[in-house]
């Protein structure tokens, strides 16, 4: 059975090697799915969008564990205030469910911030825009599929 996603679709467009991982059952935690893939939490990289106003958003990558520094992330965007997008914002916005989310596919461009713990890693697993299911990749071909990146440290305080 074939498996396509906006994902798959833009790393074989790209001929970037990759590939899937299923899940056997519902993913409960970040250990769990990094166990199951045969990773540790670190090589996992979570997708998370922020609202900075009104139809602005950006997203920051950051390896597992980590958690965004949010004195960190307004400092490096110069912005007084920010929210997490609520998942019906996160699904207009990247055309993902949250759990699914990913950098790669999206319907229109987005500003990605990517933290330094995510290039730490040589290889990554990222969201497929399917839920249980992943996309894992070497970190060298997830930059090159990315293109031009902002790369900082937002999930340290400044």
């Amino acid at each position: 059975m074939d498996f396509s996603t906006p994902v798959t679709r833009q790393l074989d467009k790209m001929v970037i090697p990759y590939r899937i991982f299923r899940h056997p059952g519902p993913v409960q935690s970040l250990e769990q799915a990094a166990r199951e893939r045969g990773q540790r939490p670190g090589q996992v990289v979570r997708s998370i969008v922020f609202r900075l106003s009104e139809g602005e958003f950006i997203m920051v990558l950051v390896a597992g564990p980590e958690q965004v520094s949010w004195p960190s992330l307004r400092g490096y965007l110069n912005q007084s205030r920010l929210s997490m997008a609520e998942p019906d914002e996160v699904q207009a916005v990247t055309g993902y469910v949250t759990g699914a989310v990913s950098p790669l596919g999206l319907p229109k461009p987005l500003r990605i911030l990517v933290d330094r713990s995510v290039i730490l890693e040589d290889e990554v697993s990222i969201g497929s825009g399917e839920r249980g299911v992943t996309v894992i990749l070497l970190r060298e071909d997830l930059v090159k599929a990315l293109g031009e990146l902002e790369i900082g440290d937002f999930t340290r305080p400044t």
